[in-house]
This record gives C-alpha cells, sequence and structure tokens, in this order.
C-alpha cells in the first residue's frame, strides 16, 4: 500500500489510497480502485468554536471603576507635557494661557525650536546594561538630581494662583535648581522661605537705574540664591500679538470679554480674586501692558562694558542668558560669564531667531577649542524627556524648562508642576535605557542624528 504526501508540507496528513475507500464511497461510474477524493474538511479548534459566555469567564474583565473628576485624577492621566497643556487650556482663562502659550509675530521661531527636536534620529546602543539609570548631573559646581531646572517666567501666579511658590517647591522636592525672574509675582525672600532646601537662582533684567539692579543684586545673594542669571535678549519688547490681540493687561482687566472667559473657568478666577493681588520680585504694583512694562524698565544701551560691572558686584556663579550666536558666547565667557544660556527667548522676542538646538554643537565645539569649562544650558522647545536627552547628547550640561512647567502649573499648581517633574523624568529615563545608557555622562553626539534643519 502506498501513501500520497501533499507538496511542500512535511506536516500534511498522507492522503489514503483509493484502494483504501470503500467501495460505496466511490463516485458513480468509476471504478473503485481509480476513485479519488480531495482533503477531508480540517476540524476546527475547541478554542475557535462559538459558545455561550459563561459568567465565570465574564466576572474578571467587569472592572467597572467609580469615575474620579479630581484633581489629582485628572493629571495622572496625563502622560505627556502636551496633554498637561490640553488640561491647563481648558482650566485657564484664554489671556493668561495665550501669554504662556504664544511667541513673538507670526510664531515661526517657536514652531522651528520644536520641530528640531522632532528632526532627529536617535541611534541606539543595545547589550548594554542598563538596570539602572542615573538622571543626576553636576551644575556650576553643584549636584543636581536631575538635568533640567526651571527656567525664570514672568507673572506667573497670574497663571495660576500658587505661581512661583508651587515652582520652587516643587523644585526643591525633586532636586533641581528654581529660577525666580526680575518680573516673578513673588518677592525673593517669599520664595527663599518657601523652599528653604531648594537651590535657588535669580533672573537679572539690567534696568536703567542701576541702584535698583544693585538692591536687587544684594537682596539675591543675602536670600541665599547662589547662581545669577542675566538675560540680555531684551533690549525692547518683542511683538507678541497674541496679547495685543487679547488686550492683555498686568494685571488682567474685568472686561465683559473676560467676564464671559471665566463664566466656564470659574475656579481661575476665585483663586485669582481670593488670593493677594499681584505683586512682584522688583517692583510693588504695575498696570499697563507687558511691553509698555518691558520697555519703560529694561536698559537698550546695555554691552559688554555692562557684563563687567555685573561681574565685579556679583560674588556667586554668573550665567548669560539670551544667546544666539557663537560669537557671543564667547563674548560673554571672555567678561566673566560662568556658564551660558542658548535662548532666544522661546521665540517671544525675533520671531526667525536663530534656534539653540541648532547653535548646540558649534557652541560646544567653539568652547572645547577655547579649553573653556563654562557651563553650556539650553532652553526653548522642550515638551518631552527624549527633547532633553538629545540636548545632553548633542552637548548641553544642562537644561531648563518654561512652558512646560507652566503647564502643569495651570493644569493644576504645585500638583501639576510635581506632575511635569514626573512625566520628564520618566521620559528620560525610559530613552536612556533604550539608548542603551545609563549614565548622563555617557551620552555623547554619536547617539543623536540630526535630519535637517
Amino acid at each position: 500500500m502506498t501513501h500520497t504526501i501533499q507538496p511542500n508540507n512535511p506536516e500534511a496528513t498522507p492522503a489514503p489510497d483509493a484502494t483504501d475507500i470503500p467501495a460505496a464511497q466511490a463516485p458513480a461510474g468509476a471504478p473503485a480502485s481509480s476513485a479519488s477524493a480531495g482533503p477531508a474538511p480540517a476540524a476546527v479548534p475547541a478554542a475557535l468554536r462559538r459558545r455561550v459566555p459563561k459568567y465565570s469567564d465574564l466576572a474578571p474583565l467587569m472592572q467597572f471603576k467609580k469615575p474620579d473628576f479630581s484633581r489629582d485624577a485628572r493629571l495622572k492621566r496625563a502622560s505627556t507635557i502636551w496633554e498637561l497643556r490640553d488640561i491647563a487650556k481648558r482650566r485657564t482663562p484664554q489671556a493668561p494661557f495665550d501669554y504662556t502659550d504664544g511667541a513673538a509675530e507670526g510664531e515661526i521661531t517657536l514652531r522651528r525650536a520644536r520641530q528640531a527636536f522632532l528632526d532627529i534620529e536617535f541611534r541606539p546602543g543595545i547589550l548594554r546594561n542598563v538596570s539602572a539609570i542615573d538622571l543626576s548631573t553636576d551644575i556650576l559646581g553643584k549636584p543636581s538630581r536631575l538635568p533640567v531646572g526651571i527656567a525664570p517666567t514672568g507673572f506667573t501666579r497670574m497663571m495660576q494662583s500658587e505661581g512661583e511658590y508651587a515652582g520652587s517647591q516643587a523644585a526643591e522636592a525633586a532636586g533641581i535648581p528654581y529660577t525666580l525672574s526680575t518680573m516673578g509675582t513673588a518677592s525673593i525672600e517669599d520664595v527663599a522661605a518657601a523652599a528653604p532646601n531648594g537651590r535657588n537662582w535669580f533672573q537679572l533684567y539690567l534696568w536703567t537705574d542701576r541702584d535698583r539692579s544693585l538692591e536687587l543684586i544684594e537682596r539675591a545673594a543675602k536670600a541665599g540664591n547662589d547662581t545669577l542669571m542675566v538675560t540680555v535678549d531684551t533690549a525692547v519688547a518683542g511683538a507678541r500679538l497674541r496679547d495685543v490681540r487679547n488686550g492683555m493687561t498686568i494685571p488682567p482687566a474685568l472686561t465683559l470679554k473676560t467676564v464671559l472667559d471665566a463664566s466656564y473657568r470659574p475656579a481661575w478666577w476665585f483663586n485669582f480674586l481670593t488670593h493677594e493681588p499681584l505683586t512682584f520680585a522688583s517692583l510693588s504694583r504695575y498696570t499697563g501692558t507687558v511691553a509698555d512694562l518691558i520697555n519703560s524698565m529694561f536698559d537698550p544701551t546695555l554691552t559688554f562694558e555692562d557684563l563687567d560691572w555685573l561681574r565685579e558686584t556679583w560674588k556667586g556663579k554668573l550665567v548669560v542668558k539670551g544667546i544666539q550666536t557663537v560669537e557671543d558666547a564667547r563674548r560673554v565667557v571672555d567678561h566673566g560669564a560662568d556658564g551660558v544660556v542658548l535662548s532666544n527667548h522661546g521665540g517671544r522676542q525675533l520671531d526667525r531667531a536663530p534656534i539653540p538646538f541648532h547653535l548646540l554643537p558649534e557652541v560646544k565645539q567653539a568652547f572645547a577649542a577655547d579649553n573653556s569649562d563654562a557651563a553650556i544650558m539650553l532652553d526653548t522647545g522642550i515638551m518631552s524627556g527624549a527633547d532633553i536627552v538629545a540636548a545632553l547628547a548633542l552637548g548641553a550640561d544642562f537644561t531648563l524648562i518654561g512652558r512646560a512647567y507652566l503647564y502643569g502649573l495651570m493644569a493644576g499648581g504645585r500638583a501639576g508642576v510635581d506632575r511635569t517633574l514626573q512625566i520628564l523624568e520618566k521620559d528620560m529615563a525610559r530613552t536612556m535605557a533604550l539608548l542603551g545608557v545609563s549614565r548622563i555622562a555617557d551620552l555623547t553626539p554619536e547617539h543623536v542624528r540630526l535630519l535637517g534643519k
């Protein structure tokens, strides 16, 4: 007796010879010995046979939870900075939200800065031990638990009533630096008292009135700030058109438009109206537009000689923020700066300005050629921990976040800032593990490929 095997299928069931088929089953009129039959239908596996589900099968799947609309639950559901931004937009009136979210003129610079981080390709290494990821680093002579700090932001209590207090306390808890702006809505002394164990920095706008600038410097030193960050890209105010369209003033004015806007954001207005009116780190009160305030206070005649004066006056670490060319990075270091912040002010000053992330490798190369150990920091466009890792790989010593932290603040006060930092930390740890890197110091330009500018 012979058997036929289906070609190219070693597991096929042998087909019986025609002589094995009973004559009664052979086709009519055909000899039994030549009868041919196709393969029998395959049996349906038990797992694929339909049946009525049993309650015991359904019970483990039915895990209905009581809806939770609390702030903590809302923040926990946010897994990206963009999702925090969505929450912030729903909970904040248009004028303060747009003040945070917007940029100058056509907002081209901001879009390009964010796109720069998207236009990269990570180059991971495999078979590395990444069981423990260390995100700690040193910046300006002191440790930071994460390679990111909070950038200076103005009018912060206008975004959410906890303002600088939430930011400084969240930074203290996370073990990272917090920078208070000259235009912050809490005093130097109050921030120091709110976060007494935090690493507090102070950001300075040099005014036409040098005596008032000197007073701020002395107060910052007395309050324990170890770093002075002078911003140099605000000779005049940028054209922030969202603010113009919204009629943005400091403090926000109660108009028919703002009252209607408040009707579906009552929590923001309740907090704003039931807390102390906005006061500033540098002046007691102000009423008017942001642009008018900047143009009336800040000095358009600043030169590198003023930086020399600051270096002589301030005994701590001195950082210059607003660097947008390699030449200027080198010059401020020659004039005594301990570090630079590559920044175009979040795209809020000059539209079509250089992108800090694109400038970073050139500045790193220039400092190496000069044998300079000045710190290179970067802001603008950071919306994820992966963005931070990319910046570190290309040569940044540290990064700063402004909008990302404010989105968290507007979404949920102090808890929202905590959530921002948690999201970024988780992003960074995951990205580094997938790159095959366990320490910040092991990140190199080989881990990032720029796809285009």
